[in-house]
């Protein structure tokens, strides 16, 4: 619908034809209406107020004592008004990476500390770029600084942290992917990865790192690796001036299987007599040299409601548990509590959790005296324990089924839940679920089906260096995956999710990025069947400050593709979206958008997006719409419902939005080339009209073959939407009498005539593109690459008979074009 550096169109027309290409109109935003706004952290928006409106007769502190912005940042200007304001006079409410350094110690030199403390919470996001500067050009002791960031509610575990003193980059290796972070970084620099294992001889390209703002890293990951394989890794660093450091790491790939220590190798049948399977008690766990293995060979470990869990691993480590049929449990099926190491496979748990006694309003309760509803029984439970994986297993027929969104937030049991924050850093994280299926049914769902606790805090869910993939995840009151909290390095991709409330909640991302790509999110609603999103994001303001990105996924929903949820009464999110199909049904306020982000994040982009809603026939953005690039065949009705009608919907990606290491690996193959497509001109079911200063006399025969003749000085337009790309071949057959000027179609986006939009395949008038080698007189068959002369949106289809220099009548000259039509053929 657009190239690639145009403002793209968003709300488009209605299609007026379930087989038809041909739409009719177009309608676009208009970026001059005052309700478009881009949203951005406090202090941008407070500054972008405050230049807009100074005058001789309106001083600063008379501005901000008459503000009625936010609420949030209404509350910060009354509590920081003096502070403010002289800061704006001292040209330091947004910093500027551009002036000396004798400048910024000017600028800076006098900071008081109830100053900082506005800065920091005007700038929660840039809290690392802050603490750098005032560090260097301030007064400030490191104390006052610290107290400085505590009075403005930020986390004091990054106070000083953007220096990185103590802090090593890393390099962290799951079985399929490794995570990076490199400190010490700014913003403006760049961070180029390319890696390949130790037996080839040729560099693979990685996807660049991100910007992380909270510890001033670079953090990213490398996807699609091959188990138990040493990669070489190379990361290029090339700063505003152009100057290059270089980092490289050297890392092996955890294998598919743990090392197991052949004399702690456990039969069920050998050690479990009934109740509860206690491995603290007979005292089994492993070293690092090898795990102790417990086998399940025939008995079901049944536990009932007397115990806490049915299989205890408590604190024990390097611990593998496979092949277990795991039935109760009053809380749990299989608990650990800081431990680490940890190997789950292939294991089925069922029929844990409590009971409802007495039910109020909606909520279940395990006693008539009980203050606390029944939540957060879990089938597994891997409480403040790190470095594990839970493979192949079922979890699913919990005793109690979660209430839904009708009587308050869903309370239940889940099928996992994962806090990943080990008491020692060493073993934070390093969470791999992969190849599970994890289900309740239609009438007795789980709350969350994955569930992270300590949600809003950054020790909170997975922590970091986590994946979640190939798993199969239904029925859930609430979300099928939370993976809010600590998201740096954490990847939810290859995963088949329906039937919940949501799709993926990343709300908040306090720490990224994180990776969501190669999903299936489809068939959402709870057990009332109702709906909110996909992708479920916000707090990026309130609990600072992770970018997600969206690769490559697929999702086809009634109500928003991605969407954002309250966290501490704020919906701001983060997220870089890219070659996603996204197809959407309902409309109305809220409902119906491939993203709903009401604040408009500058930040966040969507790029070759196939964002699809039925009801409307377009595409619904409530975005920062500057940063939209859509899909090439956004307007292609064929195309959309090609992908709509398809089991397995596959996306066409121009080479150019190819994410590297993400697209070319893909195990699902999200991201293939669109087979062969051809738009054909049907030119019996268009309304026309003469080409303004154009048409001069003659007539236009169009018969019910959709061929079209002309005769005399005769320049006729046919309204169409379709999107030329350098691969469309444009065919027809072309029939020529007598001597005109010029002979041609043209493709053009407006009614102004544009040369370099006609391609002339016959005349004595040397014009336009040129087409004649093209064209055999009087009559042939042609086929010419439109896509290298003519690329982007086309509004309309222009046929011409051009003939200026003769009178009409002594005009004799007709053109018949047949069978018109444009290919895309892909190599």
């Amino acid at each position: 619908m657009h190239s690639a550096n145009s403002m793209p169109t968003i709300f488009r027309f209605t299609l007026i034809g379930l087989l038809s290409f041909l739409m009719l109109s177009c309608a676009t935003m208009n970026k001059n209406d005052k309700s478009y706004t881009k949203g951005g952290q406090p202090g941008i928006i407070l500054h972008s107020y405050l230049n807009a409106n100074i005058s001789d007769s309106d001083t600063v502190n008379s501005l901000l004592a008459n503000y009625k912005g936010p609420k949030n940042l209404s509350t910060v200007v009354e509590k920081y008004e003096d502070q403010i304001a002289q800061l704006y006079k001292q040209h330091v409410l947004i910093p500027s990476s551009s002036i000396s350094e004798e400048e910024k110690k000017a600028r800076f030199a006098n900071i008081t500390s109830n100053q900082a403390s506005a800065l920091f919470a005007l700038y929660p996001i840039d809290t690392a770029k802050w603490m750098k500067i005032i560090s260097t050009y301030s007064g400030l002791s490191k104390n006052d600084i610290y107290e400085s960031a505590i009075t403005a509610g930020l986390d004091p575990s990054i106070v000083f942290a953007a220096s990185a003193s103590g802090f090593e980059d890393t390099a962290t290796p799951l079985i399929n992917s490794i995570g990076l972070v490199i400190y010490g970084q700014d913003e403006e620099s760049t961070a180029t990865v390319k890696f390949r294992a130790d037996d080839d001889t040729y560099w693979r390209e990685g996807l660049d790192l991100a910007w992380e703002p909270i510890y001033g890293s670079f953090a990213g990951s490398i996807v699609y690796l091959e188990a138990n394989t040493t990669y070489h890794i190379e990361v290029k660093i090339t700063d505003i001036y152009g100057d290059v450091i270089e980092h490289t790491f050297q890392t092996t790939t955890k294998p598919n299987s743990p090392p197991i220590d052949p004399n702690k190798i456990y039969y069920l049948s050998e050690i479990y007599s009934g109740g509860q399977l206690d491995l603290e008690a007979l005292n089994i766990e492993g070293s690092e040299d090898g795990y102790a293995k417990i086998i399940g060979d025939g008995p079901v470990i049944e536990a009932g409601s007397e115990v806490l869990s049915a299989v205890n691993i408590g604190n024990n480590s390097y611990v593998m548990l496979e092949n277990l049929t795991v039935k109760g449990g009053q809380r749990y099926g299989i608990f650990a509590k800081k431990a680490h190491h940890i190997w789950i496979k292939g294991c089925n748990v069922s029929e844990y959790g409590r009971e409802a006694v007495d039910i109020r309003d909606g909520i279940a309760y395990s006693s008539i005296t009980s203050n606390s509803p029944i939540n957060y029984d879990s089938g597994i439970y891997l409480e403040r324990s790190g470095i594990a994986v839970i493979e192949e297993c079922e979890v699913h027929s919990p005793n109690l089924g979660a209430n839904s969104w009708a009587v308050g937030h869903p309370k239940g049991a889940n099928a996992l839940q994962v806090w990943a924050y080990h008491d020692s850093d060493a073993y934070r994280g390093e969470f791999i679920v992969r190849n599970n299926r994890f289900y309740g049914a239609p009438d007795h769902r789980f709350n969350d089906v994955i569930e992270g606790r300590k949600n809003f805090e950054r020790s909170g869910g997975f922590v970091k260096n986590s994946a979640i993939y190939g798993n199969y995840l239904a029925y859930a009151n609430d979300d099928l995956i939370e993976i809010d909290g600590g998201q740096q390095n954490v990847l939810v991709y290859d995963n088949e999710m329906e039937q919940g409330f949501a799709g993926i909640s990343i709300a908040p991302n306090t720490l990224g990025p994180s990776y969501i790509f190669h999903n299936y999110i489809h068939n959402l609603g709870d057990e009332t069947g109702k709906e909110w999103t996909a992708i479920k994001a916000g707090g990026l303001i309130s609990k600072p400050a992770g970018r997600t990105f969206v690769f490559e996924n697929v999702i086809d929903v009634e109500r928003n593709g991605i969407a954002a949820s309250k966290v501490n009464n704020d919906t701001t999110f983060w997220v870089t979206t890219q070659n996603n199909i996204i197809f959407t049904k309902n409309t109305g306020y809220s409902v119906g958008y491939c993203i709903f982000d009401k604040e408009k994040y500058s930040g966040s982009t969507s790029t070759n997006d196939l964002c699809f809603n039925e009801n409307s026939g377009n595409a619904r953005y409530e975005f920062n719409l500057d940063n939209v690039v859509e899909h090439p065949y956004s307007d292609d009705f064929a195309y959309i419902k090609s992908l709509q009608s398809s089991s397995e919907p596959t996306l066409y990606v121009p080479e150019e939005f190819k994410i590297p290491n993400f697209s070319t690996e893909s195990t699902l193959q999200a991201v293939i080339e669109k087979k062969p497509t051809v738009w054909e001109f049907k030119a019996n079911e268009i309304e026309y009209t003469g080409f303004p200063k154009q048409y001069r006399y003659g007539t236009t025969t169009v018969t019910d073959d959709h061929t079209v003749t002309l005769t005399g000085n005769n320049w006729q337009m046919f309204p169409i939407s379709y999107t030329l790309t350098e691969e469309s071949i444009l065919e027809l057959e072309l029939e020529v009498e007598g001597n005109p000027e010029i002979v041609g179609i043209g493709f053009e986006t407006d009614t102004k005539l544009n040369s370099s939009r006609v391609v002339k395949f016959y005349g004595t008038q040397v014009w336009g593109i040129r087409g004649e080698d093209y064209f055999t007189p009087t009559k042939s068959t042609i086929s010419l690459p439109i896509g290298h002369y003519i690329k982007g949106k086309v509004n309309y289809l222009i046929l011409l008979l051009d003939n200026d220099d003769i009178e009409s009548w002594r005009d004799i000259d007709k053109a018949v074009f047949r069978q018109i039509k444009v290919t895309n053929t892909f190599n």
